[in-house]
């Protein structure tokens, strides 16, 4: 049994098919996935996603690229909203000066109003962190010494020290269909680097499906390729690699139950 510990199923891209694409995971052998939320202001959809699937978990948050259109967020509303069953997590939020889509002053105020919402809530909060490296580590270590906070680097393709640095301030680390991409061979040194207790493995469907379907639409499915590198990487069983990353992804999400009462 695995876990999609990140996808996006309210995206345009599953509008049509959306029934077929959860059962094609629950064929795959997929037991939960977390649909993501990128805006606090279309909570509504993501909410309403989660409560049509018995096995479909969400989060609340504002993606990084989309800081700057929602400034006006506080912890406060973001901690109303997470008491919602199947809110699982808070986030995804972040850094992202690859494409730079919002103000990163706007970003980093963001993403330090969802850390005071993970920390008051309890839940994880899902960072995106892109061409950040350092900057992460810092707001990171410094939110940290404020109190601690769970918290997972998703879609990972940052460099080993910022993984390092997760770890050690309690965090882990996800990794998604760019693990499998021939050139990612220093990704899957990183991946042998984080302890087994931190690895999990995601989607983020509709992007970065994993090889052999890279170029085309992801899907919660595919989550399974995923996992096959990365045990593989690590030197060990795909059953081992999916016990692992389902153990570790309901000790983060701990608000999800256990998977023999999903149905």
């Amino acid at each position: 049994m695995l876990i999609d510990s990140h996808c996006h199923l309210d995206f345009p891209d599953f509008a049509d098919e959306r029934d077929a694409i959860v059962a094609r995971a629950r064929e795959a052998g997929v037991g939960r996935m977390i649909t993501i939320s990128t805006r606090v202001r279309r909570f509504d959809q993501i909410r309403a996603i989660a409560e049509a699937y018995p096995d479909v978990f969400c989060s609340v948050g504002t993606h990084p690229h989309n800081a700057g259109e929602e400034t006006d967020i506080t912890a406060d509303e973001l901690v109303s909203l997470a008491q919602h069953p199947k809110v699982v997590a808070i986030g995804e939020a972040g850094l992202d000066y690859f494409y730079d889509k919002a103000p990163r002053d706007a970003q980093a105020a963001g993403l330090r109003t969802h850390i005071e919402a993970s920390r008051r809530t309890g839940l994880p909060l899902v960072i995106h962190a892109r061409d950040a490296d350092d900057d992460m580590a810092a707001i990171l270590t410094a939110e940290t010494e404020k109190g601690a906070f769970p918290f997972v680097l998703h879609c990972f393709s940052s460099g080993a020290a910022l993984a390092r640095t997760g770890v050690e301030l309690g965090g882990y680390v996800s990794f998604s269909g760019i693990l499998t991409f021939k050139k990612s061979d220093g990704l899957r040194e990183i991946a042998r680097a984080v302890p087994c207790d931190r690895l999990l493995v995601e989607t983020d469907a509709p992007y970065l499906a994993p090889t052999p379907f890279r170029g085309k639409r992801n899907e919660p499915a595919y989550v399974a390729n995923t996992a096959r590198v990365l045990a593989e990487a690590i030197g060990v069983s795909e059953a081992e690699i999916a016990a692992v990353t389902t153990s570790n992804c309901l000790r983060l999400f701990k608000k999800m139950p256990p998977l023999a009462a999903a149905a």
